[in-house]
């Protein structure tokens, strides 16, 4: 017996997987029951939404790369305050990374602890990545080893995958991973069946390089391309070696996507994001640390070049790397600010803003920011499309608004934020998380991932 629809979203412009065009969205228990024609006979009793002319429905975005602190830096920023600007924003699904909270997500314990922290608190859903670090005794320490057992016992108790860095993280608990570990950690992967997700910058060059000072063309001269193309490079020899899905972070450098486009087209399960303080800023007008993050924003030229490598495929995913800190932090001059960007809530406005400059449409966002990151964190079943059988999260988006960004509507732990007084193209108006719409404090769910087989 099919559900009672609860809802119909009726718009002229839907996002759905095949393109936009004219639907209604039928809603039923929480999921999308169907997707019909805009003019379909609607039964009775059923609350129908019309869109305005001026709007469009999208999926909810899916988040993969966001740092909270909570528990133990909750004063970086914490459940509540990141997924209040995430619903805001049209994020319907963060995935949490492993390094910020005390402790860290090395184990099944601090697992539960974090989820414990998140559970009542989150106004969207929320799944975690778990840390790959070498461990001495149960304890993170540079000096010891991944360990494949504490790995699988997370990926039992839900994680997506594993999250490692190459180089200095800058949470000494959350140390990098030494070249066999690398290796050990790709192969638990692989036999685990869940990617690894890296930090990738190559201590070796970032070694060779000049000390950062606390100028901007000091600090982008300290985190040179060739740290992130060796880095990848070595990224793609594993990935071909153990079979493991790596994806690479973050990426900055248009040589990198480069890179991983060409390791691809040989067959190397590689995949790469990149985030929207890449694809929007520029070394050359980066005047404020609150736009300072690892790897650096390069220049306008490599911007250019970096949109190129999104628009061909070589990178898959633009995902905030949301990594926020307390103001203190970002204080003095480039060489000593914490590297972070905040951005959850504006992801969604500054990446459209640049996209439809340069010809995109709202497919290819929905594309990068929806349905490829809910497929690299094992969620495609749920999230990342409106289809039948997805959740019913969906994001009503005026395309055509513009509007300055106003520091003090931010609903980040901190309004601190490179796009101040920025005039953004797009505005989100509405907001349903499993067909309940304006979700707040407790309406999110803690996810894992369905399991293939």
């Amino acid at each position: 017996m099919e559900p009672t629809p609860a809802l119909v979203i009726r718009a002229r412009r839907a996002v759905l997987p095949t393109g936009t065009a004219p639907a209604a969205v039928v809603v039923a228990d929480g999921r999308i029951a169907d997707v019909t024609a805009i003019d379909a006979p609607v039964p009775e009793g059923t609350v129908v939404v019309d869109l305005a002319d001026d709007e469009a429905l999208l999926p909810g975005l899916v988040d993969t790369h966001v740092h909270l602190g909570e528990p133990g830096r909750s004063g970086w920023e914490g459940f509540a305050t990141a997924t209040a600007a995430a619903a805001a924003g049209g994020v319907t699904t963060v995935v949490d990374m492993p390094r910020n909270a005390i402790p860290p997500t090395v184990d099944v314990d601090a697992l539960i602890t974090k989820r414990d922290a998140a559970r009542r608190e989150v106004a969207v859903d929320v799944a975690f990545w778990g840390g790959a670090v070498p461990l001495r005794d149960g304890v993170p320490d540079p000096e010891g080893r991944v360990d494949p057992d504490r790995m699988a016992a997370l990926v039992d108790a839900g994680v997506c995958g594993f999250a490692s860095s190459l180089t200095d993280s800058g949470v000494p608990a959350f140390p990098p991973v030494a070249h066999e570990d690398l290796e050990l950690a790709a192969r638990t992967c692989a036999e685990l069946e869940v990617p690894l997700v890296v930090h990738a910058e190559d201590d070796g060059v970032l070694g060779e390089a000049p000390p950062a000072g606390e100028d901007y063309r000091s600090f982008l001269a300290s985190r040179p391309p060739g740290a992130e193309t060796t880095a990848v490079l070595r990224l793609a020899a594993v990935a071909a070696r153990t079979g493991a899905h790596v994806h690479v972070l973050h990426v900055s450098a248009f040589e990198a996507a480069e890179e991983i486009g060409a390791a691809r087209a040989q067959g190397v399960p590689i995949t790469g994001e990149t985030c929207p303080h890449h694809l929007a800023l520029a070394s050359e007008t980066l005047a404020s640390t609150a736009g300072k993050s690892c790897p650096p924003v390069r220049s306008e030229s490599n911007r250019e070049l970096l949109w190129g490598a999104l628009a061909a495929g070589r990178l898959d995913a633009v995902v905030s790397g949301h990594s926020p800190c307390p103001p203190e932090l970002k204080d003095g001059g480039f060489g000593r600010a914490w590297a972070g960007v905040s951005s959850l809530g504006l992801a969604l406005r500054v990446v459209w803003s640049g996209a439809a400059a340069r010809g995109h449409t709202l497919d290819d966002v929905a594309a990068w920011m929806s349905a490829a990151p809910a497929a690299l964190a094992g969620l495609e079943r749920a999230k990342g499309a409106i289809a039948p059988g997805r959740d019913a999260d969906l994001v009503v988006f005026a395309p055509d608004e513009i509007a300055e960004v106003d520091t003090a509507a931010l609903r980040h732990r901190h309004c601190v934020t490179p796009y101040a007084g920025l005039a953004l193209r797009g505005a989100v108006r509405r907001v349903w998380l499993r067909g309940g719409e304006s979700p707040g404090a407790g309406s999110g769910r803690l996810l894992a991932p369905e399991r293939k087989g």
